[in-house]
């Protein structure tokens, strides 16, 4: 059976929720291999065999490199080596970064923002989310070696459990000059959140919530979910949490399996960021607000009076 590449993501040691999922997709197209870079252990192993992956191929020669281009002369030593059906990698800043550095030394075609993969007669058959999330589009690469960046919670993980090979990937240095280098690494304040692109349940606040204390309210709801915290841009543009978890055109694209959307009115640029959510509720006291017509379910009222009440009712349910 043909290999395909997952380029693996890990985040504090874990491996990311993205990167199992991608280990799904794979076993749709051939046999799932994992790319691991950096130092690894047996518990990253045990993860990445129960979601399929039958080889390991580790590269943990150039994880001290300061430069930003180890992980490309890895996953082209990598595609080199196996000849890979595709390659996998996760849609977001690191992995987009990597996949185009790599398309342009492999001369293969990408594919970006890709929210399914399935084989196709002659490839990877990829369906993409396009124009804001408008339209849904099939692609397929026809030169080269078909890299994927899929966004994450695009897919149901599914477990196939197998006992992974591991083997060392000899990666030789690149030619090229770097043109960055990190200069400094300062580690994120941690909230005990999962993280915005892997949590399964988002609770996203905008103006509506009037104040910075009323955007207390948006993480008190997050919290009892155990989701994670987002915000429409005026939200962030006001201060009142974190430029990093702008959801939107300009921000972070998101596709949990709930998605609660608290006094935002739903323009396009903050629909384009979370439209592929599974489960939409919206809350907002405008009953003609633009977020409503991609909801599943709409609760008109003050967020002020309909969060407290709904936090109260899961406390009660939970009793």
């Amino acid at each position: 059976m043909t290999e395909v590449i997952v380029l693996v993501e890990r985040r504090d040691g874990t491996v990311r929720r993205a990167t199992l999922e991608l280990l799904t997709l794979a076993a749709r197209l051939g046999e799932p291999v994992a790319l691991v870079c950096g130092p690894t252990d047996d518990a990253t192993t045990a993860v990445l065999g129960q979601h399929g992956a039958r080889k390991v191929y580790v590269a943990d020669a150039l994880a001290d490199d300061p430069y930003l281009t180890p992980k490309v002369d890895v996953l082209v030593a990598a595609v080199a080596a196996v000849q890979p059906a595709a390659v996998l990698v996760t849609a977001g800043a690191e992995g987009t970064e990597v996949a185009a550095r790599a398309a342009v030394r492999l001369d293969s075609g990408i594919i970006t923002d890709a929210v399914d993969v399935v084989a196709g007669e002659s490839g990877p058959l990829v369906t993409q989310s396009v124009f804001s999330g408008s339209w849904s589009a099939q692609s397929q690469v026809v030169r080269g070696t078909p890299i994927v960046a899929v966004r994450p919670n695009s897919v149901t993980i599914e477990q196939a459990p197998v006992e992974p090979v591991v083997q060392v990937l000899e990666v030789p240095a690149s030619a090229g000059v770097p043109g960055v280098r990190v200069t400094r690494r300062e580690a994120k304040v941690s909230t005990g959140r999962p993280d915005l692109a892997d949590a399964t349940a988002v609770v996203a606040g905008g103006r509506g919530m009037g104040s910075p204390e009323g955007f207390g309210l948006v993480g008190q709801l997050a919290d009892a979910l155990g989701g994670a915290v987002g915000a429409s841009r005026a939200a962030t543009d006001l201060t009142w949490c974190a430029r990093d978890v702008q959801i939107g055109q300009t921000g972070k694209t998101v596709a949990p399996q709930l998605y609660i959307a608290c006094g935002i009115s739903g323009a396009i640029q903050h629909r384009a960021g979370m439209q592929g959510s599974r489960t939409i509720v919206a809350v907002n006291k405008d009953p003609k607000a633009p977020i409503f017509a991609i909801a599943d379910f709409g609760v008109v009222g003050d967020v002020q009076v309909v969060l407290p009440a709904l936090l109260k009712e899961i406390e009660t349910r939970r009793a």
